[in-house]
């Protein structure tokens, strides 16, 4: 019998290089091999496992594309112009900027699918703005992390295609599930901005134009054009998420490498002729040249480097786990609590906790294949169920002591991460209560669905 003192002392010993700063990729590393040896696991199914990962995972290939699409739309200028589009609609209200901020999170992630990618692009753009327009830095810093929270929900979502290739379910299903929890998020993290900003008196509020309106919607007729796209391929079933990333890497490309030479040819005469900024924005792009996608590939491809292993290793822990009768354990714990409402809070506390101290991958690749068949089995459609997981899921991405989005917005904008904590709260408000709201009603992540 394996004497469970050497677990706790591998754990504590890997929470210590956690707590230093060691990547969590060798956190669970070193932990999963500490543990093959304590409960006699061959090593070499270690490797097995993490080659099975590689060698099954052809739904896993959306994940690069969607990173890489991300980055390209930043590059393209995209991004920048369905924030322009945004403001142009909301910034007549109170705390207008901040809302566009957060719509701009939910246009954006409806292309890239990252959270981090959500938060860093539209952090470092609107972050100086909301600051120059008389907006709270810190209260800026945290939208921008709030606000990012949806690049996982609203699809395309890299983290529904891990767990999709988990569970086995149609990431398409997925996809079109997270749309109006997605959508709510936004909303509910919107009135939350509207409620602080009006409190506070933040925000100079600029005139509703119906034509400024007009001319960045033009300005961003790409952005809209390459989301429709994505949502297109998916909800008609015309392509498979993979291949809708890879086409839509493709038109972003056409779309960069297009836009750049027309931005050499129009940008002087525009700017020194036309002085309102949105009719700038919809006339001149940036875009990129054939010599910077090398660049821009790379970038791409060190996130994925850096995601790819830690679902491989994560995969590997969960095997572990499993020897050690954890799922039995925490599956004996939750259907414990008694019925379908029973079992559906307390896995969603379970989430919540886990999710405050890890990622939102490992935390999926380890619970998510233990809490949904407990959730299946009281009751509890796996699609609904796997919404639920992962709105719970983000919303670990701004809740200390790890939140990983508070890091990266305090990376792009300079503001310390403990002063951000403050702001976060009318956010983690709102969005709690879109989540139990979402638990409480199926037909929110059911509705879109075909033949539900």
């Amino acid at each position: 019998m394996t004497d469970p003192s050497w677990i706790i002392l591998i754990s504590l010993g890997v929470t210590m290089l956690f707590m230093l700063g060691t990547p969590v990729l060798l956190v669970i590393f070193y932990w999963v091999v500490g543990c093959s040896f304590v409960i006699e696991l061959p090593l070499d199914n270690t490797g097995n496992e993490l080659l099975n990962v590689f060698n099954k995972g052809f739904a896993l290939l959306a994940m690069p594309l969607f990173i890489l699409t991300g980055d390209l739309i930043n590059q393209s200028g995209i991004a920048r112009r369905l924030s322009d589009f945004a403001y142009s609609c909301l910034g007549w209200l109170r705390g207008g900027l901040a809302m566009a901020a957060l719509a701009a999170c939910g246009l954006f992630a409806a292309i890239s699918g990252s959270n981090s990618a959500t938060t860093a692009t539209i952090g470092s753009m609107l972050h100086p703005e909301m600051v120059k327009g008389g907006y709270d830095e810190r209260f800026s810093a945290a939208t921008a992390a709030a606000g990012g929270t949806v690049g996982i929900i609203i699809p395309p979502s890299i983290i529904f295609i891990v767990y999709g290739f988990l569970l086995n379910l149609p990431i398409s299903d997925l996809f079109i599930a997270g749309i109006i929890p997605g959508a709510l998020m936004v909303l509910a993290m919107m009135t939350a901005a509207f409620v602080i900003c009006t409190i506070n008196g933040w925000g100079f509020l600029i005139k509703l134009s119906p034509m400024r309106v007009i001319k960045t919607a033009i300005g961003a007729w790409l952005g809209f054009f390459a989301i429709g796209l994505v949502l297109w391929c998916i909800y008609t079933g015309k392509a498979s998420p993979t291949e809708a990333a890879g086409v839509t890497v493709g038109v972003c490309i056409i779309i960069g490498l297009i836009c750049y030479p027309l931005n050499k040819l129009m940008k002087d005469d525009v700017h020194a002729e036309v002085e309102d900024k949105s009719v700038a924005s919809m006339l001149v792009v940036e875009g990129f040249t054939i010599m910077s996608l090398p660049q821009i590939v790379s970038r791409s491809a060190q996130i994925t480097g850096i995601l790819v292993p830690l679902i491989a290793i994560s995969v590997a822990m969960q095997q572990v786990m499993s020897s050690l009768g954890a799922k039995e354990f925490i599956g004996a714990f939750v259907t414990g609590m008694g019925g379908y409402y029973a079992v559906l809070f307390t896995s969603m506390a379970i989430v919540f906790v886990t999710g405050m101290i890890l990622e939102s991958l490992p935390v999926t690749i380890i619970l998510a294949p233990i809490l949904a068949p407990i959730a299946a089995s009281v009751g509890v459609d796996p699609i609904h169920f796997s919404v639920i997981f992962l709105v719970g899921a983000s919303i670990g991405f701004i809740t200390p002591p790890y939140g990983l989005n508070l890091y990266v917005a305090s990376g792009v904008t300079g503001v310390p991460y403990f002063r951000l904590l403050r702001y976060t709260v009318p956010y983690l408000i709102a969005l709690i209560s879109i989540w139990v709201l979402v638990a409480l009603t199926p037909e929110l992540a059911l509705w879109l669905l075909p033949n539900r």
